[in-house]
């Protein structure tokens, strides 16, 4: 009992420091190969960052002379925020990892894994950034830090930068940091759930940070202009943020308790988290990539099942380093809630397969829990449709937006909410919640029968989750004599033999 007190006591710390340190936490051109790249010269670097680029140029090729972009080294490059930076993956690169720099940018960081072939990869990310750390005369996060646009003016003149990977906003009018931090201050403080507190103005912080994001883009692209470069000749990718915390942690089988495990907060917030703060985020970069002609990658489903207190969760939960002296304090904290090593090895998995296609917007996601993330066409927002009944009028329907295992899926009014929305995995023959992409439309113990009640449950691609469309009914794959019956108005959905019956038929 006594080292359960201790260990709240500096939870309870722990969590008072979060505010300063989170932070953050169509086709496309192909990017053109040495051989076709078109490029004009580049433009003099200010004194200050030329000595810099001379430098790192000796040290890549033995001298500092600029080099024609056909003779030098490809490269790629990521710019942002701790989300991108490998805060969380618990090892960082000298000089990062305090006491006067923490930027937390990690060797094990995305864009040093991904598959895409590449001679050297840059992280001048930075746990903390902020726009202002990103854009073009904006202002340095350390004093051994360089704004992170002239870190890319440097590179993208020793190097030919094949893609520029950013991933910002967090750390702007959203402040997703603190307010995580008050949500779980508030959990551990026993005053309530922090959604009445910030969902009314949610939108409109959402709304002040997309103009941001698409000046610091823009001013990307004005770098890559002064170094020599068309906009064809390389892929500039938006990224977007996954939801770190879920509300279906209890349905791991080896669910370790919300303090031990880190997945500190109301229930009710990991909800309202999921399913409306990061959806509308997602909108806003989303919106933002496509007013500056980027490329989008939405991956804010990409750590659904894979939560905080999830049985494989790539992120990391409220973790104290208590390593260094005078801690706890608010650096170190800042590693909770961020990808983990596994996180980033998905990150530079999704990142590869977008680079590889010519989509201007797709998206990721972990479709069967393999751990294999799987790149889709297109953003999730245009994925989910409701499944309305011809007879009763109603739509399928998760009630209360509940997803834990074996919650019983019906009809209610139409509303185009949410938790009615379904999408229809045509590889995996599941039908998804929109609410969590590690919920699918299950027939309970495989027993196909008429009157068996259907319910959400661990999306596995097992044949009992597995459904064919025929014309407008919805089949079980291994009983295609029984069709998904909605009986009456608000009745739950059950299995019926098919009859032709308008209410077997949904659109």
């Amino acid at each position: 009992m006594q080292r359960t007190r201790l260990r709240l006591r500096s939870t309870v710390a722990a969590a008072a420091a979060l505010a300063a340190a989170i932070g953050g936490g169509l086709a496309a051109t192909t990017p053109a190969t040495a051989a076709d790249t078109t490029t004009t010269a580049s433009t003099p670097l200010p004194a200050e960052l030329e000595v810099i680029r001379a430098a790192e140029a000796t040290k890549l090729y033995g001298d500092p002379a600029e080099r024609p972009m056909d003779q030098r080294k490809s490269g790629l490059i990521s710019l942002g925020d701790s989300e991108i930076s490998g805060e969380g993956v618990g090892t960082y690169e000298p000089g990062t990892n305090g006491p006067d720099n923490w930027c937390h940018r990690s060797p094990d960081a995305a864009i040093h894994r991904t598959g895409i072939p590449a001679d050297v990869t840059y992280n001048v990310s930075c746990s903390g950034a902020y726009s202002g750390n990103i854009r073009i005369g904006g202002n340095k996060q350390y004093a051994d830090e360089l704004v992170q646009s002239d870190s890319l003016a440097v590179k993208a003149r020793n190097t030919r930068i094949k893609m520029v990977l950013l991933v910002a906003g967090a750390n702007d009018d959203l402040q997703f940091g603190p307010v995580m931090t008050d949500c779980v201050t508030r959990w551990l403080t026993i005053q309530g759930p922090c959604e009445p507190k910030y969902a009314p103005g949610w939108q409109g912080r959402v709304d002040g940070l997309v103009p941001k994001v698409e000046q610091t883009v823009r001013d990307l692209r004005t770098v890559m202009r002064g170094a020599g470069y068309a906009d064809g000749d390389y892929k500039m990718v938006v990224m977007g943020y996954p939801s770190p915390i879920g509300p279906d942690f209890k349905d791991n089988p080896n669910f370790p308790g919300k303090i031990p495990g880190g997945c500190v907060g109301y229930d009710s917030d990991a909800t309202w988290g999921r399913n409306t703060a990061v959806p509308a985020f997602e909108r806003g970069m989303r919106t933002a990539a496509a007013n500056t002609g980027s490329v989008y990658l939405d991956n804010s489903r990409l750590f659904h099942g894979h939560e905080v207190c999830m049985d494989d969760p790539w992120a990391r939960g409220l973790y104290i380093d208590l390593s260094k002296p005078g801690t706890p304090d608010e650096n170190s904290v800042r590693q909770s809630f961020h990808p983990n090593i596994r996180g980033h090895a998905a990150f530079a998995s999704c990142v590869t397969q977008v680079y590889n296609s010519s989509l201007r917007e797709a998206s990721c996601a972990d479709p069967a829990s393999t751990g294999k993330p799987v790149l889709f066409a297109g953003a999730w927002d245009d994925a989910y449709k409701p499944l309305k009944n011809a007879g009763t009028g109603t739509c399928a329907d998760v009630p209360g937006s509940t997803t834990r295992n074996g919650t019983a899926v019906g009809g209610w009014d139409c509303h185009g909410g949410r938790n009615q929305g379904w999408w229809y995995d045509t590889a995996q023959k599941s039908l998804r919640t929109e609410l969590s992409h590690d919920r699918c439309l299950d027939v309970p113990g495989a027993k196909y029968q008429a009157g068996a009640g259907l319910v959400l449950w661990n999306c596995s691609g097992a044949a009992n989750q597995q459904f064919v469309r025929d014309g407008s009914t919805i089949r079980p794959a291994a009983a295609t004599g029984l069709c998904v019956t909605l009986a009456a108005a608000k009745d739950p959905l059950k299995l019926q033999p098919c009859t032709g019956a308008a209410n077997q038929r949904f659109a």
